[in-house]
């Protein structure tokens, strides 16, 4: 009796059991449950630029001048005397220590807040010194102006003089290395330099005859032009372009009608600051004397976007370069769809 007593026992409990099972909650809905662990990798974080790396001073560097410059100390304040000096200063991320510009330095937009010193090839000497800079950055056109009585003061003075692409670049790791910022000068010039070589890549090959005919016409009445020894000539031959009067003069020159007629330009690239670019690119058109060359007769005139782009030998030049090689062969570098 007292076995199956125990049994019963037992049976009821495993019933209660499994009644008391069948009545609890259920458990939470799937989409409740915390997420099991990611499986997979997270993307590297962007590395950090190298550390810079100061150079000894005093620092002894040769300008594009050919003129020996001591640098005492690194720079702390620093007045630039052209638009472009000012760009690569910014680029480098040396702004704030920018004590002066000239009138001119309108990118990027900050550069706007920083002190006028200077027109652009008449610098208020007295300003000048009033910044008390240990830096000057000034251009091939102080040359024989103001740099004689700046560094009779004695100012420390490097001039830029670019004749070429190659001279932006190597200007660029020249403000570099006087500013200990040789390494941020190393990625700008190579991401440059990058973008260069995808432009000659397609038109080194290019024959005589495949590349066209230019002039550039930087103003009107009378017509300003550029030859060889400049960089601008050297972004036309880049781009794919022959510079009508490279084998002419050097620098820049007023050529006359005839002579530009003689030559046929096959294209026209018309420049200038502001509005004034409209006023030179109108003119053109209008010349009657000029309908019967290539550029005028295939449509060929061409006002660049941002005269900037392209009479500024700083960062930006390389815009300038992409921009003319779209106008000089949109078979080759059109846009894809």
């Amino acid at each position: 009796m007292k076995q199956h007593t125990l049994c019963f026992l037992t049976f009821m409990t495993l019933i209660a059991l499994v009644f008391l099972s069948a009545c609890a909650c259920p458990p939470p809905p799937e989409e409740t449950m915390p997420p099991p662990p990611p499986n997979e990798i997270k993307p590297p974080e962007e590395a950090e630029p190298e550390a810079e790396e100061l150079p000894s001073f005093p620092l002894t560097i040769v300008d594009d001048l050919g003129r020996t410059v001591e640098i005492e100390r690194l720079p702390q304040r620093i007045v630039s005397l052209a638009p472009s000096n000012t760009e690569i200063l910014f680029a480098l991320g040396l702004e704030d220590k920018i004590v002066g510009t000239t009138d001119y330095c309108d990118y990027p937009e900050a550069a706007k807040s920083k002190p006028r010193v200077a027109g652009y090839s008449t610098p208020n000497l007295e300003k000048v010194v009033s910044v008390q800079p240990d830096l000057i950055l000034a251009e091939a056109i102080h040359e024989k102006t103001v740099l004689p009585a700046m560094e009779k003061l004695g100012l420390t003075v490097i001039v830029m003089s670019a004749e070429s692409l190659d001279t932006v670049l190597n200007d660029i790791r020249l403000v570099g290395q006087i500013n200990g910022r040789s390494k941020a000068a190393a990625r700008l010039i190579d991401s440059l330099n990058g973008r260069i070589q995808s432009v000659v890549s397609k038109t080194a090959s290019l024959t005589p005859e495949q590349r066209l005919r230019v002039l550039y016409v930087i103003w009107y009445d009378p017509i300003w032009t550029m030859g060889r020894e400049t960089f601008i000539n050297d972004l036309i031959w880049n781009a794919g372009g022959i510079n009508i009067f490279a084998d002419d003069f050097e620098k820049s020159r007023v050529v006359s009608l005839e002579a530009i007629i003689q030559k046929n330009p096959q294209v026209i690239i018309v420049s200038g600051m502001g509005t004034t670019g409209d006023l030179i690119y109108n003119n053109l058109k209008n010349e009657t004397r000029l309908a019967q060359v290539d550029a005028t007769l295939n449509n060929r005139m061409y006002k660049i976007s941002d005269a900037n782009l392209i009479e500024r030998p700083g960062p930006r030049i390389v815009d300038g370069l992409e921009e003319l090689a779209k106008l000089f062969h949109p078979e080759i570098f059109a846009a894809p769809e």
